[in-house]
C-alpha cells in the first residue's frame, strides 16, 4: 500500500515522468478508503453536534467538532430511527461506529452506530434547550390545560403492565372510588419508550365514545422514579407533544416528587407520585357519601323552614284580606237591581221601534216607487248626452297624439335609412380601394414566389449529381446499387456506367486492351521523364 504514496524521484537523464505508475482517480479512492477502514475499523469520538441535516430520504447528517477540527457524521435510515439520543445542535455526544470515506466528494466521515450523552450536565443543557423551544411554542401555556374530571367513568393509565405502579394505583382507585380502568402497556425506558407513550395517548384520544370499548375520561402517565436517563423517554418531544395535544384530561406522574420531566409541563396536572395521580383522579367513596347525606340533611332542614315561613305570611296576608263574601255583596246587589229594569226596557225598545216602522211602511207606496224610477231615468239619460261629447273629444286627443308619434317615427326611419346608406357607401368605396390594392399586390406576390421557385430549381440542379456527371465524372452501378470500389465491381457480373450524356453495360470479368508502347528518345524521353505537375486534388463524388 505504501508504494501506491511513494513518488519516484525523477531520473537522471532528465525524464520528468520516472517509472510512477499511472493510477487513476478511483483506484486512490479506493486505496484510501481501504487505509481509512483498516486502521480505524471501529472508534468512538467525543465532541460536540453541529450543522444537523433531516433530509427527506431519512438519513442523518451532523458534524461532530471540538476546538480546532471538524469530523463529518452520518446515521443512515435504519440506525438513525435506532438512536437512543437524537442528534441536537450545540450538545456533547460520543458516537460510536466505523470510519470511512465519500469518493464522490474527496473526504472522509464517520458511520454512527450509537449516539450517547456526553455526561449528565449535557443532558440537563439539551433538556433545558428542548424546554424553552417547546415553551416558546405555546404548549406549555397554563390557558391550554384542561380542567379534572371530578368524577371519571373511566380512568386510561399509560404505564408499564408488570411494574409496581400500575399495582399501587389500582389499589388505590379500589381503597379510594372504584372505577373502570384501562391499561395501555407500554415501556417506560429504553428507546421504545418515546414512540410507545406517545402512541398510547393518542391511541386513547382516538377511542369512539359510547364504543365497544369506552373512551377514558381522564388519562395518567405513570412510571417509578429513575435516573434522568431512565426517565430521558418522558423528555422527548414526541411525547410532549402527545401530551399536548390529548383532547382528554391528562394527569403525569413520572418519578417521584423531585424528579421533573417535561410531559409535566404539557400535562394538565402533575402528581408528585403514581400513588397520588390516583388521589387525584377520584374522591374517597365514604367521605363522598357522607358529604352527600350531611348536604341531604341540610336541605331536607332549609325546605321544612321554608315551608313553615311560607305558611306563616300566608296566613297573616289572609287574615288583612276580610271575608270574601264582604267583598262581593254590593256587586250581587247591583246585578240584581239591573236585571229587574232589563225586561220593561227591552218590551218599551220594541214598541217604539215597531212604532217607526209603522210609520214610515204608511208612507210607501206605487207613486214614490215610479218617482223614484222617473229620477234615476232622467239622470241616467243626462249621462248618456254628456258621455257621446266626451268620448268623441277623448278619440280625437288620441288620434292627434298617434299621428305626432307616426310622423316622429317616419323622421327617424329616413334619418336612420339615410345614415345607413352612406355606411354601404363607405363600404363600397373601401371595398373597391381594397379591391384596388389587392390587384397590384398579387402580380408582385406571384412574380417574387416565381423568382424564388426558379432560384430553388437553380440550387437543386447545382446540387444534383447530374451536373457532376457533366464536369467528367461517372455513376457505377449493379442493378439498382451503387458500386463505390473496385472490389464491390469485380464480384458483379454486370456493370451500367452513366455518364453525363447516357449509360453504358460492361462486364467486370473483360480485360481492358493493352495500351501501345512508343520508345521515345531525345527531347521527347526527357520530357516523359520529366516530373509531371501534380494535378488538382480529386473534388470526389456526391454519390
Amino acid at each position: 500500500m505504501s508504494d501506491l504514496f511513494e513518488d519516484d524521484a525523477p531520473e537522471a537523464s532528465g525524464n520528468t515522468a520516472g517509472n510512477a505508475h499511472d493510477y487513476s482517480v478511483s483506484e486512490i479512492a479506493g486505496a484510501v478508503k481501504r487505509v481509512i477502514e483498516g486502521e480505524f475499523g471501529r472508534v468512538r469520538v467525543r465532541g460536540e453536534v453541529g450543522r444537523v441535516s433531516r433530509p427527506g430520504s431519512g438519513h442523518l447528517y451532523f458534524a461532530l467538532k471540538d476546538d480546532r477540527a471538524t469530523l463529518d457524521a452520518v446515521a443512515w435510515k435504519g440506525q438513525a430511527a435506532k438512536l437512543a439520543v437524537k442528534p441536537e445542535e450545540g450538545i456533547e455526544v460520543i458516537a460510536t461506529g466505523r470510519m470511512t470515506t465519500f469518493p464522490g466528494s474527496s473526504k472522509y466521515q464517520l458511520v454512527v452506530e450509537n449516539l450517547e450523552v456526553a455526561g449528565q450536565g449535557a443532558l440537563m443543557a439539551m433538556l433545558e434547550k428542548r424546554r424553552v423551544q417547546l415553551q416558546a411554542e405555546g404548549l406549555f401555556d397554563p390557558a391550554r390545560k384542561q380542567p379534572i374530571p371530578f368524577l371519571p367513568e373511566v380512568i386510561g393509565v399509560v404505564t408499564s403492565p408488570s411494574g409496581a405502579v400500575i399495582r399501587d394505583i389500582l389499589h388505590r382507585l379500589r381503597d379510594r372510588f372504584p372505577r373502570k380502568v384501562l391499561i395501555w402497556p407500554v415501556a417506560v425506558q429504553g428507546q421504545a419508550c418515546a414512540p410507545e407513550v406517545a402512541r398510547a395517548i393518542a391511541g386513547f384520544n382516538a377511542l369512539t365514545p359510547g364504543g365497544a370499548l369506552p373512551r377514558p375520561d381522564l388519562l395518567i402517565v405513570a412510571r417509578g422514579g429513575g435516573s434522568i436517563e431512565d426517565l430521558w423517554g418522558f423528555n422527548e418531544e414526541i411525547v410532549v407533544r402527545a401530551a399536548a395535544a390529548s383532547a382528554i384530561p391528562l394527569i403525569s406522574a413520572v418519578g417521584h416528587e423531585t424528579d421533573t420531566t417535561l410531559i409535566d409541563f404539557a400535562a394538565d396536572l402533575r402528581a408528585p407520585t403514581p400513588t397520588a395521580a390516583a388521589e387525584m383522579a377520584v374522591p374517597v367513596r365514604a367521605e363522598l357519601a357522607a358529604l352527600i347525606a350531611e348536604q341531604g340533611a341540610r336541605i331536607a332542614r332549609v325546605v321544612m323552614l321554608s315551608a313553615d315561613r311560607r305558611r306563616q305570611r300566608l296566613a297573616d296576608l289572609a287574615r288583612a284580606l276580610g271575608r270574601p263574601e264582604a267583598l262581593t255583596a254590593p256587586a250581587r246587589q247591583r246585578l240584581d237591581l239591573t236585571g229587574a229594569r232589563l225586561d220593561p226596557s227591552l218590551r218599551g225598545a220594541t214598541a217604539a221601534k215597531r212604532a217607526a216602522f209603522a210609520r214610515v211602511g204608511a208612507r210607501m207606496g206605487p207613486a214614490l216607487l215610479t218617482g223614484f224610477l222617473l229620477g234615476e231615468r232622467r239622470s241616467l239619460a243626462d249621462r248618456a248626452a254628456r258621455l257621446a261629447p266626451a268620448l268623441a273629444t277623448r278619440t280625437d286627443r288620441t288620434r292627434e297624439r298617434f299621428d305626432a308619434l307616426a310622423a316622429r317615427l317616419e323622421r327617424a326611419h329616413q334619418a336612420r335609412t339615410g345614415n345607413a346608406l352612406r355606411e354601404i357607401g363607405h363600404d363600397r368605396e373601401r371595398l373597391g380601394q381594397m379591391a384596388a390594392r389587392l390587384a397590384a399586390v398579387l402580380p408582385v406576390r406571384i412574380e417574387r414566389a416565381r423568382e424564388r421557385l426558379v432560384a430553388l430549381d437553380r440550387m437543386r440542379a447545382t446540387l444534383g449529381y447530374t451536373e457532376t456527371l457533366a464536369r467528367g465524372y461517372a455513376v457505377v452501378r449493379a442493378g439498382e446499387a451503387l458500386v463505390t470500389g473496385a472490389e464491390a465491381a469485380r464480384t458483379e457480373p454486370r456493370l451500367e456506367i452513366e455518364f453525363a450524356d447516357g449509360r453504358v453495360a460492361v462486364r467486370p470479368d473483360e480485360a481492358p486492351p493493352a495500351e501501345p508502347r512508343a520508345e521515345t528518345s531525345g527531347p521527347a524521353k526527357a520530357a516523359a521523364a520529366k516530373p509531371k505537375k501534380p494535378a488538382a486534388p480529386d473534388q470526389g463524388s456526391l454519390f
